[in-house]
């Protein structure tokens, strides 16, 4: 098939496919996976609902020839996902695709860097949402520490890998972390990025009160550092990024909740069960996993496809009210990552 590119109803090109491999994780982190909901008995998707690495493929190819250039694993956790190299390699091999990152928390990373690196990807950018192990421990939900996420960390730079550490920031529980993480990474050498506790889900208990603005974090870093705003790398770039004045490390804030991003949202997700996701608060899915199995060609996926993405008008964060947050239906992350 030829490359085609293709805009939805506001314009926005597709260029990005976030792909969840697995709804399994080894962490129960409050804001995403609440051990309370994902207790031992809850009903994980079977290995049958999962899309196969053969079928993963195909729709990648059949994204990428409707103009996606750059393509992120998430999960649940990828790396529980089995001989996920063998997917990553599969992926690069796909021509014209030109950036493969994973989504991870670094748990498992010591053990697979290398063969992840050797299959073709590129970065991985790794949740860490504080230094201290206790309140790490809390917030995972599975009393792990640390260390075993710096190793991993570790690993992934000497095995060549890109890494960029995500912290999401919940105002009364890790705010208090900020300069250390801040001072940790810009050390390290490591691009750290803020992450706004998002509304995702419905199971998080998320409130608007419990945001720390990216304006909040940045003056809490002011007041320790100077920085320097950096322009954009490319159109639908996610995070607003700044660079320390005595360093070339740089620092980013995704301000979904206080400073929306819709207007150049490139953005569409392959959930776990094998449905097209058009937003990340969106929970009306559009199923191409049972369609593909159905032996159709991939013209009529890239058809199917097609028709989900131009007719997009997706744009939760510029709409988002009281009202909104309680009633619309939404996808838990860990079908749909992030």
């Amino acid at each position: 098939m030829e490359k085609e590119m293709i805009r939805d109803q506001l314009n926005r090109p597709l260029r990005d496919l976030r792909i969840s491999v697995i709804d399994r994780c080894n962490f129960r982190c409050t804001y995403c996976m609440p051990a309370e909901i994902y207790g031992p008995d809850f009903a994980f998707l079977p290995k049958s609902e999962l899309l196969s690495y053969e079928e993963l493929e195909r729709l990648a190819k059949v994204f990428v020839n409707l103009g996606v250039e750059k393509i992120r694993l998430t999960g649940g956790e990828p790396l529980l996902r089995k001989d996920l190299p063998l997917l990553i390699k599969k992926l690069s091999a796909i021509e014209g695709l030109h950036d493969i990152a994973l989504t991870t928390n670094g748990v498992l990373l010591k053990r697979f860097a290398k063969d992840l690196k050797d299959a073709g990807l590129q970065r991985v950018n790794v949740s860490l949402d504080s230094l201290d192990s206790e309140l790490f421990g809390k917030i995972n939900g599975r009393n792990v520490g640390v260390d075993v996420v710096l190793s991993g960390i570790k690993a992934a730079q000497d095995a060549g890998l890109g890494v960029k550490i995500n912290m999401v920031v919940k105002k009364g529980l890790n705010d208090s972390e900020i300069i250390p993480m801040a001072k940790y990474c810009k050390e390290q050498g490591l691009q750290l990025r803020f992450i706004e506790y998002m509304d995702v889900g419905s199971t998080n208990g998320w409130k608007l009160d419990d945001v720390v603005t990216k304006k909040e974090i940045y003056e809490i870093l002011k007041e320790r550092y100077l920085l320097d705003p950096v322009d954009p790398n490319y159109f639908g770039e996610v995070a607003k990024r700044y660079r320390y004045k005595d360093s070339k490390v740089e620092v980013g804030f995704i301000t979904s909740v206080s400073e929306s991003f819709c207007s150049s949202c490139t953005r569409a997700r392959l959930s776990a069960n094998g449905e097209i996701y058009t937003c990340l608060f969106n929970g009306n899915g559009h199923d191409i996993k049972n369609f593909m199995r159905k032996g159709v060609s991939d013209e009529e996926i890239s058809k199917r496809v097609i028709d989900i993405w131009s007719g997009r008008n997706d744009r939760y964060s510029d709409e988002r009210t009281e009202e909104t947050v309680k009633n619309r239906k939404k996808i838990e992350m860990s079908y749909i990552g992030g």
